[in-house]
């Protein structure tokens, strides 16, 4: 008689080959069927006992009492998130009756994180049982049948076996033990030989041949295993099996987890954690926890005319809250919204919703179906950069199933003053909560140069991130000090700390008052140097507030905000009233638009972009106008039509070539010609390959002037993706490197005539500001909450302090030590309080 499994979660039932990793479709495991969930618990498939529950809840093995070993492995590469939304509901040996709930798991923070929520369910014991029946290609329902098993009757495996045992110790260097694809490789090497061959830890053992029996060891990074091997040719088998286990199987740590944060330059004292500066800034308050919880919907629907009205009511509402933040918010708030939007009202996702409401679901159902179907193509596409819009679609699912559910979406009401404490933000959660008026934040995840440490930065709210698992000890409502000027936060400070640190952020208050009574003065060094502070602006609200800020023009106009987010490129004349309108709000100002900066991590649906293996070093910046040239002769008509005519200026974004110069101003001036205007306009180019800074010489003769991009420019320096989470925490533009690159730009671009600025993040680092002076900028464009400062730290500094500070910076051996520099020398010659 047929032993039924029936499926532990509700979803699509699809075929092992489907499985993207060798070790499922290739069945090294076993065989079985794979399932893409639509539900948030794992249950029992049988009756059985449970055999092995990894620490990190995202796998089980059980055994039925027919002796069917079974795992349910809960998406691909899940190890790495450490139990992060999983909840296990069992024990190992725990007896478990069909149906039983095994694990539950957040499904939208786990399908953000991982690489695929696909979930085998694999008969491990294949030599025991075979599959007859199974179902796949179809939706199934938690505890519908899923696999009927046949008992097979096989000769045991014969080999000689004089009773001599050999054995070695390993020491694992796997970063999360013996879990799934260990075992399977383990499993595969021991079946190629006759020899028995057990791993034996402490009073725990398992045949080599069962990826059960390996799970259920209980194994973790740095445990001693025995391998016994006995039999023909058990020397070989246990040469073998050492030289596969005495390896991190291409699992190393540092490829598994993100970069652990680096050691903060000032020696921690208990209760601190160090963390990478983010935003720069001081803030105390009561932390506040973000966990995004799973939201239950009901796969039944009450009727196909009931659930599309409750689903339009739902979009509906959900339009309405986003339409208003788009309005309300600033360029990049209304980026990120306006996207929102456009994913809301796409008609595909609509489509596929309704579908499944005419198959008899629920709103919430078909809603979280139709999401997840166009996450997993966006995953299939192997375009890292798309994770962006992955959280996106995210994003909408939970705020229309909120609506839906009556439930909350997010934590979205943190009391003003929180520290918000998380595992990692969503750019479009961040601007949620900031309306609450936050103090700072502190991410264990994430990077210096994310989308969120970008919007942080803007909003002038203070966070660290990358700060690892030991933001663990953040305790809901205990006192946090986040000092992201020193690059750590104090968690539950005593007094003495506490008013120590109060006093540090009212003289910080003190002299940011200082800064802005002072902000319309012009902007000199001590000893009459002058430097231009500009502002880095999105929108025309950007430009008021910097004109308050005493901002002497704008270093960089973000153009794409105006391309982003929707399905069409802006008009010539829409184009045209924004510029215009920016220009405006600075008369007589300079105004530096930079030309349509997409591609790489900032997509465009109406631009699709061929599959690219790197799309940061693939179609982005000028490259793509130049390969669309309409597009780019509508923006330089729309630019060129400002009046003052020469007010707005030209700047080409990720430059390499001087060919890519002398192509966008042969553009240029034919629309000059055209449109009848005689006088020349600036067209400079932006520093952010190591090709441009490095012929920055060659750039000057035909640019009218030169801008360095620090977060680009940094990422190629150091050969690390600033969106990769493994390593954006090492992506800091005051690494030596980038320095250098930084100085050497400076050094040609003066040689050649031309003025050198800075418009990328660093200029908005109160540390940064001494070096990049020193270093020979003239032009600084900071975010405009920080121009008014950063005038005052010109102005505390003569030329002499500031080259001969840039000059130790630059024999500086890491991005920490430079900033311990920085620190030091703001505490003594600019005579700020120290951390």
């Amino acid at each position: 008689m047929a032993l039924i499994i029936t499926s532990p979660l509700r979803g699509w039932a699809a075929p092992l080959d489907q499985v993207p990793d060798p070790v499922f479709a290739d069945r090294m495991m076993g065989d079985g069927v794979a399932i893409h969930p639509l539900g948030d618990t794992v249950c029992a498939p049988c009756d059985g006992e449970i055999v092995a529950l990894h620490e990190s809840a995202h796998a089980v093995s059980l055994r039925s009492d027919e002796g069917a070993e079974l795992l349910i492995h809960i998406g691909l590469e899940t190890v790495a998130l450490k139990g992060r939304g999983f909840t296990p509901l069992v024990a190992r040996g725990a007896r478990v009756a069909r149906g039983d709930p095994l694990i539950r798991f957040d499904l939208d923070s786990v399908a953000l994180a991982a690489a695929s929520l696909i979930t085998p369910v694999v008969v491990t014991n294949a030599e025991t049982f075979t599959i007859t029946r199974r179902t796949v290609d179809r939706a199934v329902g938690a505890c519908e049948e899923l696999m009927a098993l046949t008992p097979v009757t096989e000769p045991s495996r014969r080999w000689s076996d004089d009773g001599t045992v050999i054995a070695q110790p390993v020491t694992l260097r796997l970063p999360h033990g013996i879990h799934a694809r260990p075992a399977a490789r383990l499993g595969e090497c021991a079946r190629g030989f006759e020899a028995d061959v057990q791993l034996v830890l402490g009073d725990k053992r398992g045949d080599a041949r069962s990826p059960v029996a390996l799970l259920a060891l209980g194994t973790k990074l740095g445990d001693t295993v025995t391998i016994e091997a006995r039999g023909d040719d058990a020397e070989r088998a246990l040469a073998a099996m050492v030289a596969l286990l005495d390896t991190d199987m291409g699992e190393g740590a540092a490829a598994a987890t993100p970069a652990p944060p680096p050691a903060s330059a000032t020696p921690l004292k208990p209760g601190q954690i160090a963390g990478v500066i983010a935003a720069p800034g001081l803030a105390m308050g009561p932390v506040v926890r973000i966990d995004r919880s799973a939201i239950a919907v009901q796969r039944e629907g009450a009727g196909s005319q009931i659930e599309r009205t409750a689903l339009a009511a739902a979009r509906a509402d959900v339009r309405a809250r986003i339409a208003a933040r788009a309005g309300a918010g600033s360029a990049q708030v209304a980026a990120v919204m306006t996207a929102h939007l456009a994913l809301l009202d796409d008609p595909g996702l609509a489509a596929a919703a309704d579908a499944r409401i005419a198959e008899g679901a629920s709103a919430g159902f078909a809603w979280r179906g139709a999401v997840h179907d166009q996450i997993d193509m966006l995953r299939a596409t192997g375009n890292a950069h798309l994770a962006e819009r992955i959280d996106d679609l995210i994003d909408i699912e939970r705020q229309v199933l909120a609506v839906l559910t009556g439930t909350s979406a997010d934590a979205d009401d943190a009391p003003p003053g929180a520290i918000l404490v998380a595992d990692d933000l969503l750019p479009s959660q961040l601007v949620t909560l900031a309306e609450s008026g936050p103090a700072g934040l502190c991410l264990a995840r994430g990077g210096p140069t994310s989308h969120v440490a970008i919007l942080c930065a803007g909003m002038g709210l203070p966070a660290l991130v990358a700060m690892g698992d030991a933001l663990d000890a953040a305790t809901p409502d205990a006192v946090l000090l986040l000092d992201a000027e020193a690059g750590h936060a104090t968690i539950a400070p005593d007094a003495a700390d506490h008013s120590a640190f109060a006093e540090r952020i009212a003289a910080r208050d003190a002299r940011r008052d200082a800064a802005r009574a002072r902000a319309a003065d012009p902007c000199h060094t001590a000893d009459g140097v002058r430097i231009e502070l500009f502002a880095n602006l999105g929108s025309v609200e950007d430009a008021c507030a910097a004109a308050a800020q005493g901002a002497e023009g704008s270093g960089l106009v973000r153009s794409e905000f105006l391309f982003l987010g929707r399905d069409a490129a802006p008009s010539e004349d829409e184009q045209y009233a924004a510029y215009q309108g920016i220009a405006d709000a600075l008369p007589g100002l300079p105004v530096i638009v930079r030309l349509l900066d997409i591609g790489g991590d900032k997509p465009a649906a109406y631009l699709p972009f061929a599959a690219e293996e790197n799309p940061a070093l693939g179609q982005r910046g000028i490259r793509v106008g130049l390969a669309h040239p309409a597009l780019l002769e509508t923006q330089l008509r729309a630019i060129l039509r400002v009046r003052p005519v020469g007010q707005c200026r030209i700047m080409l974004p990720m430059v390499s070539s001087i060919d890519e110069l002398r192509a966008v101003r042969a553009i240029a001036d034919r629309l000059r010609g055209e449109l009848d205007i005689a006088e020349r306009v600036e067209i400079g180019v932006m520093v952010e390959t190591p090709a441009a800074a490095i012929t920055a010489d060659l750039l000057a003769v035909e640019a009218d002037f030169l801008s360095i991009g620090t977060n680009d420019l940094s990422q190629y320096v150091l050969a690390m993706d600033r969106g990769n989470p493994a390593v954006a925490a090492q992506v800091d533009p005051l690494h030596p490197a980038v320095l250098r690159m930084i100085a050497e730009t400076c050094r040609r671009g003066a040689g050649a005539g031309r003025w050198v600025g800075v418009c990328g993040g660093l200029a908005s680092d109160p540390l940064a500001v001494p070096i990049l002076i020193g270093l020979g900028a003239t032009e600084l464009s900071a975010v405009p909450g920080f121009v008014a400062e950063a005038k005052a730290i010109v102005r505390s500094l003569t030329s002499a302090q500031a080259q001969a500070h840039a000059r130790a910076a630059l024999d500086c051996t890491s991005a920490g030590e430079v900033r311990a520099l920085a620190r030091a020398f703001a505490k003594t010659a600019l005579g700020e309080s120290g951390a």
